[in-house]
Parts: structure tokens; C-alpha cells; sequence
């Protein structure tokens, strides 16, 4: 059920996420009960919370899954392994005295709500937040596996939103 999942259903809710990611709460909601209802669907898993189902199946919610996308393709538009340049979206901050690595990027002030909520916008600080040693990786393989490690190790993301109740 797990591989037919992983091959059928989840391509379809993660495509372009990093550019028609939502960001109300209801609309959240919607697109996590897809994966609720089928984690339900597996016998051995129905008597458990959404979180433990999600562990015992190794899986992350769709949430941390939107989030963890766009921490990707900045580090690709930083390596410039992507196509689009790093400064079309983004522009490095030149201020030494901030704590963290050396590549945080300037955060933009925004007066339009609805701008916030632009790729270039919401991952400013999920960047920002993340190590020195995570950012000089040269490759996405050792990326994904920095991302992965600081999770088991269970070092929160603040750049991950709680899971949804429901």
C-alpha cells in the first residue's frame, strides 16, 4: 500500500509545490487529509494517532514535505545546479554580524499580505535558520542528508509548521 501510495497518490499532491504551496490554514487541512485518510487505510495503522502513523511508516506530513521542497531548490538556485539564477528571487545579506552561516539571505519588508506568501518570501527564514556545515555541502544527495540527520536527531525545524489537528 506504502509504494503504491508513494508512486500514484503523493506525486499528484506534491507537484509544484514550491510554486502553488498553500498557505491557509483550511486549504492545509484539505490537502494533509490526503494523506491522513490513506495512512488510516493501512489495518495495522487505524488505532494510531496521524503522528505515530506517520512515524511507524517513516513518512513526513505534507507540510514538512512542502517546506523541506523549498529549502531544496533554494540550496539548488544557491549551487546553481537549477536553472534559474540565484539572484532573480534572492539577494545575499552582507551584514557580518548576524549569527549563523554566510550565506543568509536579505530578508525583503513586504506591505502586501498576499506577498508574504511568495516562494521568495516564506523561505527566507527556513534558509536563514539552517548550519554552516548544511549550506557547504556541494551536492543535494548530502543536502537531503543534513536535512534528514538534524531531524532524527531531533533538532526542530523552525521553519516547519505543527501539523495540522483534524
Amino acid at each position: 500500500m506504502l509504494r503504491l501510495y508513494k508512486s500514484l497518490v503523493r506525486p499528484h499532491v506534491d507537484y509544484c509545490s514550491s510554486a502553488l504551496s498553500p498557505h491557509y490554514v483550511k486549504d492545509k487541512i484539505q490537502v494533509e487529509k490526503v494523506q491522513r485518510r490513506f495512512t488510516k487505510m493501512i489495518p495495522e495503522m487505524r488505532n494510531h494517532s496521524y503522528e505515530a502513523r506517520l512515524k511507524k511508516l517513516h513518512l513526513w506530513s505534507l507540510e514538512e514535505r512542502r517546506n523541506r521542497s523549498d529549502i531544496i531548490e533554494v540550496f539548488k538556485m544557491f549551487k546553481c545546479i537549477s536553472a534559474i539564477p540565484f539572484g532573480t528571487f534572492f539577494q545575499l545579506d552582507n551584514n557580518n554580524r548576524t549569527r549563523g552561516h554566510s550565506a543568509k539571505i536579505k530578508k525583503n519588508r513586504c506591505r502586501n499580505d498576499l506577498r508574504k506568501h511568495f516562494f521568495s518570501e516564506r523561505v527566507v527564514n527556513r534558509w536563514n535558520s539552517l548550519n554552516e556545515h548544511t549550506i557547504q555541502v556541494n551536492d543535494i544527495i548530502s543536502f537531503k542528508r543534513h536535512l534528514e540527520k538534524e531531524r532524527k536527531q531531533g533538532w526542530t525545524f523552525s521553519w516547519i509548521n505543527p501539523m495540522v489537528p483534524g
